[in-house]
């Protein structure tokens, strides 16, 4: 299904809504061909009080933006938050926020929720879903906590942490989609991706 899918999307032009280098990685190791078109939608002003929802309707304003634009093209867009209990981690403001967000996951158990978007305005097709993972890092000392900050990794990641970088010695188990914490989770997003254009002309 995959792999006759990326060959059905060489008949449309894909855009990635997206200024993350990490979503770029992952959706460029699939072989997919497209291009960045990021949006300037102000996250901070996309309120709500469900963790959730707000992931989604940050990544639905992000992907809409830019399908206005290009209403023939396939938006991919997607946002990423992490939660522990009803705290709601974005990314740090600065190096103490940092430090802060790492003290609360230290030895608990926290959950990364990735919102992605698909938008095909052309055939007047929207869609938004989630994918949550759950990641329990280990207890951190205060003096590794403050190493790992000052490396500069955690500066614009949501929870003030990579999986995918030196932040990988901070996790201890991870129960779901690995690329959903990176910021991605490509296994969901194919398989709603191939509902998502089924039946479409796409060779039109």
């Amino acid at each position: 299904m995959i792999f006759s899918l990326i060959t059905n999307l060489e008949h449309l032009d894909v855009i990635l809504a997206s200024a993350s280098p990490r979503r770029f990685e992952l959706l460029n190791s699939t072989g997919i061909k497209f291009k960045v078109i990021p949006s300037d939608v102000d996250e901070a002003a996309v309120k709500n009080a469900d963790p959730i929802l707000l992931t989604q309707e940050i990544a639905r304003q992000k992907g809409q933006k830019v399908a206005e634009k290009y209403p023939g093209h396939l938006v991919i867009s997607a946002d990423t938050i992490v939660t522990i209990g009803n705290k709601t981690f974005g990314k740090p403001e600065n190096e103490q926020h940092a430090f802060e967000m790492l003290e609360v996951l230290s030895g608990k158990t926290h959950q990364v929720h990735t919102a992605f978007g698909l938008f095909l305005l052309k055939y007047d097709k929207t869609i938004v879903q989630t994918c949550t993972t759950d990641v329990t890092m280990r207890t951190l000392h205060t003096d590794e906590i403050w190493a790992y900050v000052n490396t500069g990794e955690p500066m614009d990641k949501a929870g003030a942490y990579a999986i995918q970088g030196q932040g990988a010695m901070l996790i201890d188990k991870i129960n779901g989609s690995y690329s959903n914490v990176v910021g991605f989770p490509l296994a969901k997003f194919f398989t709603t991706l191939d509902h998502f254009l089924e039946n479409l002309a796409l060779q039109e």
